[in-house]
């Protein structure tokens, strides 16, 4: 996940004239909103036009104040344990359209393919498919600005409410080769490493595990803490439960400072085998470390598919953790 300017932590709506004072735009607004392409095309069957992009630093600002209004309004209130609940539906709305996009963006892409494929000179082809890459290129513009305010205002729920978020789920152009379709080409290619490092993890690996039913977190983050000294450009693979060891993961890869890539490796497919495809794959990530707690049969067998890997691990019992009561259940941001 992109990792943005910290945000200190806001107690009152009336905080928010200051913050905005203190910041500019993220160069993540600045890149998303700030060099919007020349033409786009808005919607499917427009023609290309001049249009503009919000202001970077109200887009920021507004999608930050929108977050910290809902917190605002019910805390103090008998609504107050509502407002994580509703903040969270919010950032969940930016990634559910970012992903409608990134389903529309690709298949544009695919048609774009198909149609460099074809070998079509003719001056209505060509400029069917400029038409086509544009929407393709329009769509990506819209895909990473919702993308970006998904970023933002998660990292704003993170801040007042303790926990991160987590979503619910150059071409050598032939002889018959015309510009258009060079162009095209060398598009599809920037496009496709674009999206590898995006979704694909990045650095070392480092694997952690465990039942949703645990509350020391403490103890999680210390080791987190003494890995990360030793693998500065760590990237965190956990199985992407919303509760428990891999939320408390998630909670430490988000605090300001860390920076560390966050990757949910869920679940992939139904039926009984799956989550231990799911930790063959892991194995197959080549993790550098890996943070396990005591849990199910099926973390017995992660634990077992990763030490036949050669993998180094940090077990943890159930009886090591705190006494709970001596544990505070919520956890710096």
């Amino acid at each position: 996940m992109t990792q943005h300017q910290p945000i200190r932590r806001i107690d009152r709506f009336a905080d928010l004239p200051t913050l905005y004072a203190e910041i500019t735009a993220t160069p993540e607004f600045q890149a998303a909103f700030g060099e919007p392409l020349g033409l786009s095309i808005v919607e499917f069957g427009d023609e290309p036009g001049e249009h503009e992009m919000p202001e970077p630093l109200a887009a920021q600002a507004e999608c930050g104040g929108v977050i910290a209004a809902i917190f605002d309004l019910f805390t103090g209130t008998r609504l107050e344990p509502l407002a994580a609940e509703i903040a969270w539906g919010f950032v969940n709305s930016f990634h559910f359209t970012a992903g409608k996009l990134e389903r529309r963006e690709q298949a544009l892409a695919d048609e774009v393919g198909d149609m460099a494929r074809r070998q079509d000179p003719s001056e209505i082809f060509n400029r069917e498919m400029e038409d086509k890459q544009l929407l393709c290129q329009s769509t990506t513009e819209q895909r990473e600005a919702m993308e970006c305010m998904r970023d933002y205002a998660a990292e704003m729920y993170r801040a007042l409410s303790g926990r991160p978020w987590s979503p619910a789920r150059g071409t050598k152009a032939s002889s018959a080769s015309t510009a258009s379709q060079i162009a095209a080409l060398d598009f599809l290619r920037a496009r496709q490493l674009a999206t590898r490092e995006r979704h694909a993890p990045q650095g070392p690996i480092v694997v952690v595990s465990g039942p949703a039913s645990w509350h020391d977190w403490a103890k999680i983050w210390e080791r987190l803490d003494e890995i990360k000294r030793r693998v500065p450009h760590m990237t965190l693979v956990t199985t992407g439960q919303r509760k428990g060891v891999d939320q408390i993961a998630a909670a430490w890869a988000a605090r300001k400072g860390n920076g560390v890539p966050l990757v949910a490796y869920g679940l992939f497919g139904g039926g009984r085998k799956a989550p231990f495809t799911r930790n063959r794959k892991l194995a197959e990530l080549r993790p550098v470390e890996a943070i396990l707690c005591e849990g199910s049969g099926l973390q017995a067998n992660l634990y077992q598919v990763l030490r036949e890997a050669g993998t180094p691990i940090h077990a943890f019992r159930v009886s090591d953790q705190a006494p709970a009561q001596q544990t505070p259940t919520r956890m710096p941001v």
